[in-house]
């Protein structure tokens, strides 16, 4: 698609290889004057095998989890059950409207109702609202619940937010965006959280810790309680990024480890494909004392009447985060998910999400060397650096060649304090055979960096379009069709 001279030109458009059906109404049939189109619309003709051919074409050029192993660390992109998408499809769910009153929308109150409380019951926490619609903006929803604490117990001076520096991104940018400043606190040699540079670091300005269990590096923070201690003790909240609790559901309670607030990805962990930037939900559970700062409205039941209700008489409230009530299809999976996994399925997710990453590790840590080598649960970081300072062949130029092997690459150049990190995650859903045949790749591509560096250096050889700018594709997104 072109626009010139202000009209928009069809690429695939050829007068006269499609019609529209001529309607046997009059077209002025009940459409007041001032309604009817004065121009005709600029449609593409187009035939339908054509229109057909050209979404699947484009289809086939891109990579999916249907189509094979996507090991992106942290981001988790698994094979979802087909079930649960059948039923975020039921007209109940999908014709509901935002505007409709309360007596008409009982069912999918209750649901939302239900899955609070599963998902409450999983973490041990007390309040839960389903409204944030991404993992960033649970966390958003979570420091300002904190600091909205903190200023109605008269501490409103606090202003430092402190935070590890193998974090997610969006932890020191949530801090910066809530009106405080982010304090990096160092790692350790064992790749956990440094409690001697914590102690260093916490004030009477401290508005608490953002920490990621099980971290970025894969690792479970084992001095979690006495890190939580200290920040208490200061004054402050802790804050729990969520991302990867699918390697601990079922397994631990953040309450019993003193988290006060946290944030769960349900469009991670509980089962709605993760990709294309959406869409996601990012649920936010408190303790008690946070529970009247929760946003509007929450979702609450009356059992006297037997009736689901949303709350809006809540005068603490940080108010509302998302129109309306965030993405509900996203809930519908979650619920469908939980129920059809039950207890015990959840938590053997979540052990064969640990099970898998330790296995993988095992292969190829004879080739790679492994970042923090100790049991890991759901993830792990390698890092390329020998391979790149003997042959020059980098981690990027491996993550290019997976490609042509069929294999997507896993997350590259994260945590930043890794050189040269392939962060690798394969979740609970891939076969043994899925990770031998990734081990396997991944030490055929060490052994072609010293026998033949440029092939990979030069990959990938095999896809429809080569290496991008990746800097100039972000900011100027190429979206004309080009091509057969």
């Amino acid at each position: 698609m072109l626009v010139k001279d202000g009209k928009v030109i069809f690429e695939k458009h050829k007068e006269g290889t499609a019609r529209f059906p001529v309607p046997d109404f009059p077209v002025e049939y009940g459409i007041p004057e001032e309604l009817r189109r004065r121009v005709p619309l600029n449609l593409p003709e187009v035939p339908e095998n054509e229109v057909v051919r050209h979404y699947v074409r484009l289809s086939q050029r891109n990579w999916g989890v249907d189509i094979g192993f996507y090991p992106l660390g942290s981001c988790t992109m698994k094979y979802n059950p087909k079930f649960n998408e059948d039923v975020s499809r039921l007209p109940g769910f999908t014709h509901l409207h935002p505007h409709a009153p309360i007596h008409l929308v009982q069912g999918a109150l209750r649901l939302m109702y239900e899955l609070q409380e599963y998902l409450k019951k999983l973490t041990g926490m007390d309040g839960i609202t389903l409204q944030p619609v991404a993992g960033a903006s649970g966390e958003l929803t979570g420091i300002f619940m904190i600091k909205a604490y903190l200023k109605h117990r008269g501490e409103g001076h606090r202003d430092e937010v402190l935070i590890p520096d193998s974090a997610h991104g969006t932890n020191p940018a949530t801090a910066s965006m809530a009106g405080f400043r982010a304090i990096e606190v160092k790692s350790n040699d064992k790749g956990t959280l440094d409690v001697e540079d914590l102690k260093s670091k916490l004030s009477d300005r401290t508005v608490g810790l953002m920490i990621t269990n099980p971290n970025t590096l894969g690792l479970f923070e084992r001095d979690i309680r006495e890190i939580t201690d200290l920040v208490h003790r200061a004054g402050g909240q802790v804050y729990m990024d969520g991302a990867n609790f699918n390697a601990i559901m079922g397994w631990v309670s953040l309450s019993d480890l003193g988290i006060d607030v946290v944030h769960l990805n349900l469009h991670k962990t509980f089962s709605t494909p993760h990709g294309g930037g959406g869409p996601g939900a990012g649920a936010v559970l408190v303790k008690e004392h946070l529970k009247p700062f929760l946003p509007v409205p929450t979702v609450e039941y009356d059992g006297e009447r037997g009736v689901y209700y949303l709350d809006w008489n809540r005068p603490l409230s940080i108010g509302k985060v998302h129109a309306f009530y965030g993405h509900f299809l996203v809930m519908v999976r979650a619920y469908a998910y939980i129920l059809s996994m039950g207890g015990e399925g959840l938590r053997q997710a979540a052990a064969d999400a640990v099970l898998n990453a330790n296995y993988l590790r095992h292969l190829i840590e004879g080739e790679y060397r492994i970042s923090y080598p100790t049991r890991n649960m759901h993830e792990f970081v390698a890092t390329a650096m020998p391979i790149k300072r003997e042959t020059g062949v980098r981690t990027y130029d491996i993550a290019k060649r997976l490609l042509d092997y069929g294999f997507h690459a896993p997350t590259v150049y994260f945590p930043l304090i890794v050189p040269e990190a392939l962060m690798i995650e394969p979740t609970e859903t891939e076969t043994k055979e899925t990770l031998e045949a990734f081990a396997e790749t991944l030490i055929k591509i060490k052994k072609e960096a010293y026998e033949n560096p440029e092939v990979v250096k030069t990959a990938p050889h095999t896809t429809p379009v080569r290496r991008l700018d990746e800097v100039k594709a972000a900011k100027q997104l190429k979206v004309k069709w080009e091509g057969s």
